[in-house]
């Protein structure tokens, strides 16, 4: 539980522009859709990536750092990171354990004969979509035990694009018809504090001072 008197105390330190961005960002974030990205190489895409989640209102991306453990370039998120939640994964089982732990259903991006086009992907369902590496995109191990797969459509002689790029197509496109869906897309009341709390202090300078000092008047 969010502790609320905190909140309120915390929140005297923003403006009310601040606040009233925090409620208008977060009526728009989602959880209904989660990102997972599997060892992409390129540094600046998986930032470029979290800057789309962020963009369109996905609240968590999933980052699967197997085989290249690299920080997240913060250069190229362009403070994308304080607003989207990541998540750090060691291997792919591991990822794909917890996404169906949460109800999602797996998606792999593919360009796998099978694969869906986007245009025609169901946004009903709560998708964890996988993106691959840029030259060799998913592992067999996500390939195996998808639900689904997922592709653009292209019609030019390129057979694929930069891992990046494919993921903001995606991103932007589901997140828009999920919009116009009647599905509860929305976070919960409890999630939507959650965060108003995390944004607030990642906002306030000298945040552990002035929350030591919230919790020594509160014990006196």
């Amino acid at each position: 539980m969010v502790d609320l008197d905190l909140l309120n105390y915390l929140e005297g330190f923003i403006t009310e522009n601040r606040k009233e961005g925090f409620l208008r960002v977060l009526e728009n974030r989602t959880k209904h859709f989660t990102i997972a990205m599997e060892d992409v190489f390129q540094l600046h895409n998986t930032s470029a990536v979290m800057r789309s989640c962020e963009v369109f209102g996905i609240q968590e991306l999933n980052v699967i750092e197997q085989k290249f453990g690299k920080r997240i370039d913060t250069e190229i998120a362009m403070g994308a990171q304080k607003w989207v939640d990541v998540n750090r994964f060691n291997s792919v089982q591991n990822c794909i354990d917890a996404m169906r732990s949460q109800g999602y259903q797996i998606i792999a991006t593919t360009p796998h004969n099978d694969s869906c086009l986007l245009h025609e992907f169901d946004v009903s369902k709560p998708s964890a979509l996988f993106f691959g590496t840029e030259k060799d995109g998913l592992s067999e191990e996500v390939i195996a035990q998808a639900d689904g797969f997922l592709k653009i459509p292209m019609v030019g002689y390129t057979e694929s694009l930069n891992i990046s790029v494919s993921a903001a197509i995606v991103i932007q496109d589901i997140t828009n018809r999920l919009r116009q869906t009647d599905i509860n897309w929305h976070l919960t009341e409890e999630e939507k504090l959650d965060k108003r709390l995390d944004w607030t202090r990642k906002t306030i300078k000298d945040i552990e001072f002035i929350e030591r000092k919230y919790h020594e008047n509160q014990q006196k």
